[in-house]
């Protein structure tokens, strides 16, 4: 958690206030609603989000942010709380940073009914202060969150899926919505400039390397976040299994391919999956092409002149590689 104090020091006064501005975009005369969201807002984790949004509209607003940032910010964090609240009831999970999911709590309908409130609550947010620069940005965002959890669940099923599929599911799912936040924190201090652009291209540029990084966590020793195995289990394919499925013989492919349709379960048979991924060079080309991705998003910030929140976003990039979980 260092790393993560030193790369919100030159903002801790916005997040302060944006923390505020946050639990007040919330706020419901229904005391059920009331009770749900404080749930939430005490539960938060890291806020990365908010970081990129700020950490960007400071580098290129000499250090300044307006009101509108603030709205950006509190749009993003409304919009992506409803998706992780839907989230939950559709994979039926109980969790959420190792705290009970509002499904658990409340059920299903209560959970269903509170992300459409919160969305609706982001989307007003904008409306209400004529932000609609800012409302494109974050309703695109969704639109290809959505598409990208779809195209993975249609691609699942045949577990056939070709390193160029896997990128587009991946800067869907995960990509898009830290370019939004990137996007958004430069639209919120100039809009209209390229500067919205390049780090759009900033930001998705790191979440893809931040959704290889998690790729790999599935065949890591140490203790982290969530088991080992855990994405074989569940069929899912990421970039060390594509690889690998790539380039061994046909009769390896079809036994890679039975192990994770039918015996995926079986730990030990998932135990010699991990095995001969690793065996085969897959992690190594995942920690390639994640480094490449670093490697994109740290040129781009090239052309901007140093300043402390240069160095957070640098700091940030780097870690977004060398976390633990």
């Amino acid at each position: 958690m260092k790393v993560v104090s030193q790369i919100r020091e030159p903002i801790n006064e916005e997040m302060e206030m944006f923390e505020a501005k946050f639990r007040d975009s919330m706020s419901s005369k229904v005391a059920l609603l009331n009770r749900i969201t404080h749930y939430i807002v005490n539960r938060k984790g890291k806020q990365m989000r908010p970081m990129f949004v700020f950490l960007t509209a400071k580098l290129l607003n000499n250090g300044e942010v307006f009101e509108r940032t603030y709205r950006g910010a509190a749009v993003i964090e409304l919009i992506h709380t409803a998706t992780l609240v839907h989230d939950d009831v559709v994979d039926e999970s109980n969790k959420r940073r190792g705290f009970f999911s509002i499904n658990a709590l409340w059920k299903n309908k209560i959970a269903v009914l509170v992300g459409d409130y919160l969305l609706s609550k982001g989307l007003l947010l904008s409306i209400d202060n004529d932000d609609f620069d800012l409302l494109k940005i974050i309703s695109v965002a969704v639109r290809e969150m959505s598409e990208g959890e779809l195209l993975q669940i249609e691609k699942a099923r045949r577990l056939d899926i070709t390193e160029d599929v896997y990128y587009n599911i991946i800067r869907q799912k995960t990509a898009t919505l830290i370019a939004a936040c990137c996007s958004m924190g430069a639209c919120s201090v100039r809009p209209e400039s390229k500067e919205v652009e390049v780090f759009r291209k900033f930001g998705e540029y790191c979440g893809m390397a931040f959704q290889i990084k998690d790729d790999l966590f599935d065949y890591g020793e140490e203790k982290i976040g969530k088991p080992t195995g855990i994405d074989i289990k569940e069929q899912k394919m990421t970039l060390p299994l594509i690889h690998v499925l790539n380039i061994c013989s046909n009769a390896e492919k079809k036994w890679l391919i039975n192990s994770i349709k039918n015996h995926n379960k079986d730990k030990k048979r998932v135990k010699k999956v991990i095995a001969f991924v690793k065996e085969n060079g897959g992690l190594d080309y995942a920690v390639k092409k994640m480094l490449d991705y670093k490697e994109k998003a740290l040129t781009l910030l090239k052309a901007y002149p140093d300043s402390e929140y240069k160095s957070a976003l640098i700091l940030m990039v780097n870690y977004v590689v060398d976390r633990k979980k």
